[in-house]
């Protein structure tokens, strides 16, 4: 997974088919999944998957009204092309589901 470091790098990232996972340090849930998103990842090799801290880039998180965390959001030619947000703790199988289903 790609840590995002700079904003000016995510719209160079998005431009592939991309999985953009905010999240934060603080949050339980996004560290309950984090086990599992080496085999998503492996899964799922046609996208590159990013990372990014809702808290250190919440001008990103405000501009694709990202509220909630951990939030899956597809990007492909620098266009959103689904998301997977919910208020429930997301499970491995769920986003297999999600990406599958893009």
């Amino acid at each position: 997974m790609i840590n995002l470091t700079n904003e000016q790098d995510f719209n160079e990232l998005i431009n592939k088919p991309t999985i953009v996972m905010f999240t934060a340090g603080w949050c339980p849930d996004c560290h309950f999944i984090q086990p599992a998103l080496p085999e998503i990842e492996a899964v799922h090799d046609d996208y590159q998957f990013v990372s990014v801290d809702r808290d250190a880039f919440m001008d990103l998180a405000v501009q694709y009204d990202v509220m909630g965390i951990p939030s899956f959001v597809a990007f492909n030619e620098g266009r959103e092309t689904g998301r997977f947000v919910s208020r429930d703790r997301k499970t491995k199988e769920e986003i297999n589901q999600f990406i599958e289903s893009l």
